[in-house]
Parts: C-alpha cells; sequence; structure tokens
C-alpha cells in the first residue's frame, strides 16, 4: 500500500473524531493495512471483466471492453501501491 492509503486514514479518522468527540481510537498498522487491501481488492473484483466467450471469439467491440477492464485493474493497483 501507499501513502494514500494512509491519507484516506487520517481523513476517516479526522471525520470520525469529529462527528464522535469523546471517543478513543486505537487502530494497529496491520489491521489498517489489512483493511486497505480488503477494499482495493474489492474494487479490482468489480472492474474484472466477466466473459462469457472465449477473448478470441469476441467483437472488437468486447475485446476494447476487456481491455479497458484491464486498465482500470492495473490503474487501481497502482493508485493504491499494490504489488501482486
Amino acid at each position: 500500500m501507499n501513502e494514500r492509503i494512509d491519507e484516506l486514514f487520517e481523513q476517516a479518522l479526522a471525520e470520525f473524531m469529529a462527528e464522535n468527540k469523546y471517543a478513543t481510537i486505537i487502530v494497529p498498522d496491520p489491521l489498517k493495512e489489512k483493511f486497505a487491501q480488503l477494499i482495493v481488492r474489492e474494487c479490482v473484483q468489480v472492474c474484472e471483466p466477466i466473459l462469457d466467450e472465449p477473448y478470441e471469439n469476441m467483437t472488437e467491440f468486447g475485446k476494447g471492453l476487456v481491455e479497458g477492464q484491464d486498465v482500470a485493474i492495473e490503474r487501481i493497483k497502482e493508485h493504491f501501491g499494490v504489488k501482486e
């Protein structure tokens, strides 16, 4: 993961604390990291292509759609620093 995950976590924490002034929160870094990984994984799964037919049998439009989904997946991973 990367700095963006930390920024989003700090933003969430600040917003939560503004709404819950008397709350005390201690979140260990490994938990924060695991939570971020699950969110990124979910985003990637939403973008993964659902193929009803083999790629080689698709129309040019279908192939373009699959390639666009692949680009979206890679951009999400890159944005959040996922190395898989």
